[in-house]
């Protein structure tokens, strides 16, 4: 009676390469999804952003720079730089701090807690055009807002009608909106610390505060960075709020980025000159990115 070799064992190149063709046909839906609707776009915008469209022949030429060149040129184009930059600076710390400190009193365990999650994440369920509409009847001058700064005896604000409060209103608009959705995030950071962690700290006999910051801060550090950087993209492209209250104004107060960009594609006419403000505005975005990056980095990680 005869009997067969034993079999070989795979070689482990060979079985690398079979898990990476495995990983290959699972990544290929979101590798696809990425090209079509993220790279191929923004190659499209690039090369976009170096011609001109004439709107009296109808002709297309290659611009090179010149888009961009003009856009540098023009006053408008900064004012909304600095009006973008200004929005980011206040409402993107004040939304991470707001849900951070939400994110700590929710993320304890007392009666009726997932009522109270659900009541501030609830604004972000609602399509950003319907918050604006609904802030808009809150901040008219005979709304109700002014009503009740009537009743504690503070006269009647402006609001959307000032150049030095409708961007501000439009901050508060903003986080009433985005803050309950990055609360999630933190209280599911928050509930991945272990528990020795914070008994530990007790024992050594720290404080409610000194466990804040030497324990919860140091081990919510990569929850944190994922929700300043999202919501400093999310900022960025505030769109339907500009839109629908302000327009951009007063006095171009509230001209945000994406909302220039808007103007000038479909105001102006002029597509190739928005998309170099897609571009720039890209760049701008991802510039402030990589410098969050590296400031939440922590030294360990360097």
């Amino acid at each position: 009676m005869t009997t067969s070799p034993p079999r070989t064992p795979p070689r482990p190149a060979r079985r690398r390469a079979s898990q990476g063709r495995t990983a290959l046909y699972f990544l290929a839906p979101a590798l696809l999804a990425l090209v079509v609707l993220r790279l191929l776009p923004a190659a499209m915008a690039l090369v976009s952003s170096a011609r001109h469209h004439s709107l009296v022949d109808g002709t297309t030429t290659f611009v090179g720079l010149g888009n961009y060149t003009d856009l540098f040129s023009d006053s408008q184009f900064w004012q909304s730089v600095r009006v973008t930059l200004l929005f980011s600076l206040v409402i993107n710390p004040l939304q991470v701090l707001i849900a951070l400190g939400l994110a700590v009193l929710l993320g304890r365990r007392f009666a009726g807690v997932r009522f109270w999650r659900s009541l501030v994440f609830a604004p972000i369920a609602v399509p950003p055009a319907v918050s604006a509409v609904i802030w808009g009847i809150l901040y008219r001058p005979e709304g109700p807002l002014n009503a009740i700064l009537g009743a504690l005896g503070i006269p009647p604000q402006p609001f959307l009608t000032s150049s030095e409060q409708a961007l501000f209103a439009l901050i508060v608009l903003m986080s009433w909106v985005g803050v309950g959705y990055w609360m999630m995030f933190l209280i599911a950071g928050l509930q991945d610390i272990p528990q020795e962690c914070y008994d530990a700290a007790a024992v050594d006999g720290a404080s409610a505060w000194q466990r804040f910051f030497h324990v919860t801060l140091p081990l919510l550090r990569r929850p944190l960075a994922f929700v300043l950087v999202a919501d400093t993209v999310a900022n960025f492209l505030v769109f339907a709020p500009v839109q629908l209250l302000t327009r951009g104004g007063p006095d171009g107060s509230t001209n945000l980025m994406m909302y220039d960009v808007f103007r000038r594609a479909y105001s102006v006419g002029d597509i190739n000159f928005a998309q170099a403000e897609v571009v720039v505005l890209v760049a701008i975005t991802l510039a402030v990115v990589v410098v969050q990056f590296r400031m939440m980095q922590g030294k360990g990680e360097e």
